[in-house]
């Protein structure tokens, strides 16, 4: 993970798994504009959407690393899902799908 300042309250975060060939920035908004931004591409209560392929082991992981999730894991008819925040507060669902 990288926390980089950007100045004038400005954050950028950079997420990789260990060994992981891709990453994710996020930033964090600092002023009205950005945070209305926010708001409305925040439909469904969360901003982003990671899918594991073995939930009980990334969910394990991730709070052993300190993530928070604001819930405990639900079954839900499409498959595993929690709510968890990442270090800029985003709110983001982690889910397994049922497979069929």
């Amino acid at each position: 993970m990288d926390d980089i300042d950007l100045g004038g309250g400005k954050r950028s975060v950079r997420l990789a798994p260990p060994g992981g060939e891709s990453s994710l920035s996020i930033a964090k908004a600092v002023d009205e504009a950005l945070k209305r931004c926010h708001r409305t591409s925040d439909r469904w209560g969360v901003g982003f959407f990671l899918e594991a392929d073995d939930f009980e082991r990334d969910y394990t992981a991730m709070r052993a690393a300190g993530v928070h999730f604001e819930e405990t894991p639900r079954d839900e008819p499409y498959g595993i899902v929690a709510v968890w925040q990442d270090p800029l507060g985003n709110r983001w669902d982690s889910i397994t799908f049922a497979r069929t």
